[in-house]
Order: C-alpha cells, then sequence, then structure tokens
C-alpha cells in the first residue's frame, strides 16, 4: 500500500510518498522506518526509478519507507536554487516529524537513506537530530561545495557569482544556493552521529570518488560508539543504473538492517 503525502514546512509543500509494510494491517508490533533523501536536482522517484524500487522492496520486507521532493524538485513547490543546504536539513527534520509522530514506528529504528548531496544533507540532519538512529548513505557527497561546483561546472559557479544567477539542468541556482554549501563539512561533523553507517558505493561513479566512502569509514572509526560497515558495488556508477546493482544495493542495504535488528534483539534478550 501506498499513500501521496503533501507535508508542509515554512511555506513549501513537499509531495512525499508513504510506503506501508506489507504486513501493517496484520501486525501491531512497531515497525522499521527509513526516510529517503535524494540528491542533487533530483527526485523522489529516482534516475531509473532508483528509489521507487528501494522503497517497496524495503515495504515489503516489513518497513515503513517515506521518499519526498526536497522543495523545488520534482513535485514539491519552492525555488530550489534559493533554499540551500540548510533548508534541505530542515526539510529533512520535518519528514522526521512525521514519520515519528506514528504510533507504528519504531523510535529505535529510524533511518536516513541519503544518495549523493543526499548522504551529506542525511549525515548533517543525523548530527542534529538524535531521533535518527542508522544513517544508510550511497555514494556520499562529502564536500558539498567542491563535488556540486565540479558537476555544475566552474563556469556556471563563476555566472551565478557574477550574474546573479546560473541554469543547470533547468534550475536556476543563485549564490545563496553555492553559499549555503560552503557553511557544511560533512567529514568533520560525522564524528558527533553515535548511531550505526553503512557506506555503499560503486567502483565506477563517475561523479563522486569511491574514495570518499573508504575516508568516510576511517572517519566514522575514530567514534567511540556507533559501528561502521561498507559495501563496495564493482562496476556500479554513481545511480546504480543497471538491474543488476540497483538490486545489489537493495539487498545489502537490507540485510545490514536486518542484521542490526538481530543483534538488538540478542542484546535485549540478553539484558532480561
Amino acid at each position: 500500500m501506498e499513500k501521496q503525502l503533501l507535508l508542509r514546512h515554512e511555506g513549501l509543500e513537499l509531495t512525499a510518498t508513504l510506503h506501508y509494510p506489507s504486513d501493517h494491517t496484520k501486525d501491531n508490533s512497531k515497525k522499521q522506518a527509513i526516510i529517503i533523501c535524494h540528491g542533487f536536482v533530483g527526485s523522489r522517484v529516482g534516475v531509473d526509478r532508483l528509489f521507487v524500487k528501494t522503497a517497496r522492496a524495503f515495504a515489503e520486507q516489513g518497513s515503513y519507507v517515506i521518499r519526498f521532493d526536497y522543495g523545488g524538485c520534482g513535485e514539491s513547490n519552492g525555488d530550489y536554487g534559493a533554499l540551500g543546504f540548510d533548508s534541505m536539513i530542515d526539510q529533512t527534520r520535518t519528514v522526521i516529524d512525521y514519520i515519528a509522530g506514528m504510533d507504528c514506528v519504531d523510535p529505535r529504528r529510524i533511518v536516513l537513506l541519503g544518495h549523493s548531496l543526499g548522504g551529506a544533507v542525511a549525515i548533517m540532519t543525523a548530527v542534529r537530530d538524535k531521533r535518527v538512529k542508522r544513517l544508510v548513505l550511497w555514494s556520499p557527497v562529502a564536500y558539498p561545495f567542491n563535488d556540486i561546483v565540479r558537476i555544475v561546472g566552474r563556469g556556471g559557479y563563476d555566472e551565478a557569482v557574477q550574474k546573479g544567477s546560473t541554469d543547470y539542468a533547468g534550475f536556476t541556482l543563485q549564490p545563496v544556493f553555492f553559499e549555503s554549501l560552503l557553511q557544511h563539512q560533512p567529514f568533520q561533523a560525522a564524528t558527533r552521529f553515535g548511531g550505526e553507517v553503512l557506506l555503499v558505493h560503486g567502483t565506477s561513479d563517475e561523479l563522486i570518488p569511491v574514495d570518499y566512502s573508504f575516508l568516510y569509514q576511517k572517519v566514522f572509526w575514530t567514534r567511540s560508539d556507533g559501528l561502521c560497515d561498507k559495501e563496495i558495488i564493482f562496476q556500479a556508477n554513481h545511480t546504480y543504473s543497471s538491474r543488476h546493482h540497483q538490486e545489489e544495493a537493495i539487498r545489502v542495504t537490507s540485510g545490514w538492517l536486518e542484521g542490526l535488528d538481530k543483534q538488538q534483539q540478542e542484546w535485549h534478550n540478553w539484558s532480561i
């Protein structure tokens, strides 16, 4: 079962899709909730419907899943290029408000799954919002300003600064958008998240170097609490565009989350 939603955030109407667990009418136990954070100028559908397939797979396995369009993306209103990184963090927290307010959601199992720039947003959101217990980072951006300027092109960035805006893929990006990216350093902030982390990256990622996930893991490993695992998918590109690579990213993530649940249950039984 899927339901379309409009979530209100500071004058924005964020379009979202909520996926219900396949057994939600039969089982009254509290379920895991996964929030999917899409990347730069993306949408809740994802390239080659990646996020649709991901959400449906996780719902079939027993989780609530919500995927949403950031302001100015997909079907949400607003001006994406004028909002910026801080707004994306705040929008994500509005989605957390919604999902955490559902009686059927287990507050110990709220997951942010962020792809690309959405991965950087997910990290910064989790650092600020302690309701996030688990992070799944697919091909995460590590240096928001440098990475996005590289994608847009230096000429586009210079045009935004000099003329007040630049066009990229039909999006009007303003200087404030780029300035907001400069304010956040996910590598430095990562150590302030105390929960569990999974990194997934493809060796053929043409936009965000696979080395970033190796570096992220080293940073997360310096924490005193929280584990960090990594899965590298051979020949997968930035958007996991082949069916095989999509299925592998979903399978790896699902198995990791199930493993955490088993550990949590075993610890609960032992503590009793």
